[in-house]
């Protein structure tokens, strides 16, 4: 029975590539992936990546559609960058909670107790605090935002485990919100001491979203593409995972002889699984949800993002 199952539903995914492939063709769409997404996702997605990649194709794309398949504030920051596009995003319900753990009022506050500092938003926040930053950054480009910024001081939102990462490489006063995320913050150093002994000639590579004591233990620390292509380019052929289990599908792509163990089961980001290729579907045979910004807000956002892609991850 279990066998029939997995058979009919091959089969409807099948189907559903089909219908996808058809209707991308008709509404002149592209599709935008995040390495979290779930595996028959990122198979069909016109390109992949992490969150300073996509704004770049975001940026960079002729289509006249973008479906964007991460979470909420991507999807934004898409719709920033080309305010005359569609971007449509398969469930509006994919947010994001680190991006929630930091709102304008308290920004504004911070901002007013220190005129003299300026504002890092990590992209995994929502346009209206875009709104009232100097500059994004992502992972990928975190240190070179914050070793190049006109500033010497900076008030760094929301992610505090990046923040703290960040911090060990400038002189720079930082001060930074107290935000996490969900998935991330939640592996702890006995996990990883737990894979190590069961796998003692695996190496580490970890997130800078973790926490400092976790990242600490890593063998490499860097963003979503900054492990894919470590592990790819890397001698060994064991290592232990330290992010969200979506990248296990491109690591297996691109690394097929080497094993991957994540170091923890619950690494999980469950708005990030929310998409699926029925919704992505349904998304591009009714051109909904769409994605909104409004125009003040997107204007003063736009600013930020612009400088964010500046600087090279």
């Amino acid at each position: 029975m279990e066998a029939l199952a997995l058979a009919k539903r091959a089969e409807r995914n099948e189907e559903l590539k089909e219908r996808i492939a058809q209707l991308k063709k008709e509404r002149n769409a592209v599709i935008l992936a995040h390495y979290y997404q779930r595996p028959e996702i990122q198979e069909i997605a016109d390109y992949l990546g992490d969150s300073f990649g996509l704004a770049q194709q975001a940026r960079a794309t002729e289509a006249d559609v973008i479906v964007f398949c991460g979470v909420h504030f991507m999807g934004e920051s898409a719709k920033i960058l080309n305010p005359d596009k569609v971007v449509l995003i398969p469930d509006e319900r994919a947010g994001c909670p680190m991006a929630d753990m930091v709102n304008v009022e308290g920004l504004k506050k911070l901002k007013a107790e220190h005129p003299n500092a300026k504002v890092v938003s990590y992209i995994n926040t929502s346009a209206d605090v875009k709104a009232e930053t100097y500059v994004c950054c992502t992972s990928s480009n975190a240190k070179a935002v914050i070793e190049n910024i006109d500033a010497e001081e900076i008030i760094w939102v929301p992610d505090k485990n990046l923040g703290h990462y960040v911090s060990q490489f400038t002189d720079k006063k930082m001060i930074i919100w107290e935000g996490y995320c969900n998935t991330h913050d939640q592996l702890t150093v006995e996990d990883v001491y737990r894979l190590k002994e069961q796998y003692p000639n695996a190496q580490f590579v970890v997130h800078p979203e973790c926490r400092p004591e976790v990242v600490e233990l890593g063998d490499f620390v860097g963003s979503t593409t900054g492990i894919l292509n470590y592990c790819r380019d890397s001698d060994h052929d064991e290592f232990i995972v330290g992010t969200e289990d979506g990248v296990h599908y491109r690591l297996t792509q691109d690394s097929p002889n080497k094993k991957f163990h994540f170091a923890s089961k619950y690494m999980v980001c469950p708005n990030m699984k929310v998409n699926n290729l029925k919704k992505l579907a349904n998304a591009l045979e009714t051109m909904q949800p769409q994605i909104y910004v409004p125009p003040k807000i997107a204007d003063a956002a736009r600013a930020s993002l612009e400088r964010m892609l500046q600087f090279q991850a």
